[in-house]
């Protein structure tokens, strides 16, 4: 029974894992290119244990654990905003770069906006990285615009391009917070790049997908502390047999 209990108890662990995840999806449901997150799990089996005396052999204890956290990556849909500085990536697999503390990061949010010292940030204030560098306007320049390539111009002329990156392999990103993402692999140039100014690509979650398997976690959650309960109670009442024969 104590085998059971544990058994229950790491799947327990393994829901509520899931719940936190899927909770944090519909937490990021207006979040600008925010992508999806999954669990995947395994079967894990205990070492068989080597009583083989009793007429019904010790046999193995399987487990859940979680095996690996899944992005999907699918384009969301794209809403005009009318927004100078917001822009969204038309693939897949490509991604604007930005500046961090930590090193370069990537991410699909549009968002942007200009800091008080003129340089193209992310909303949480990260520059945007052009093919030179940095991109920076003046207080004077106005009429700011984006083509379909990435080149960004303004009042005062040519600005530079944005800097995009591309994965064709887009197993190498993982997630690193603030809805960016870091890379184990160099990224490469992308064949072609196509962004359009005054659209930002929405967040990929369904709300109902997510809600309907937040149920399905939940209605699973009860029926494993049920399950655990009456555990419980049938070691309570051997227990309480054993003591009463043994008076």
């Amino acid at each position: 029974m104590q085998n059971a209990t544990l058994v229950a108890l790491s799947s327990q662990v393994a829901l509520r894992r899931k719940l936190d995840v899927i909770a944090n999806n519909v937490a990021n449901m207006d979040t600008a290119g925010f992508k999806r997150v999954s669990l995947d799990f395994e079967e894990t089996t205990m070492p068989k244990a080597s009583a083989t005396l009793f007429p019904r052999r010790d046999r193995d204890n399987r487990f859940v654990r979680e095996l690996a956290t899944v992005h999907d990556f699918s384009a969301g849909s794209v809403e005009m905003t009318g927004n100078d500085l917001d822009v969204a990536i038309e693939s897949d697999n490509s991604f604007f770069v930005v500046n961090t503390p930590a090193g370069e990061r990537y991410t699909r949010a549009g968002d942007f906006a200009i800091d008080n010292t003129g340089r193209l940030v992310t909303a949480d204030g990260k520059p945007v990285m052009g093919d030179g560098g940095e991109i920076v306007f003046g207080n004077e320049e106005t009429n700011i615009a984006i083509a379909h390539d990435g080149t960004i111009s303004s009042s005062a002329g040519l600005k530079g391009a944005l800097r995009i990156a591309s994965f064709p392999d887009i197993t190498v990103l993982s997630k690193d917070g603030e809805n960016l993402y870091s890379a184990s692999a160099a990224p490469q140039a992308p064949a072609s790049i196509r962004v359009r100014q005054g659209a930002l690509e929405k967040s990929n979650v369904s709300g109902v997908e997510e809600l309907t398997a937040m149920l399905d976690v939940q209605r699973a959650y009860e029926r494993i502390s049920n399950m655990v309960k009456q555990q419980n109670d049938l070691s309570a009442k051997a227990i309480e047999r054993l003591g009463s024969v043994n008076a």
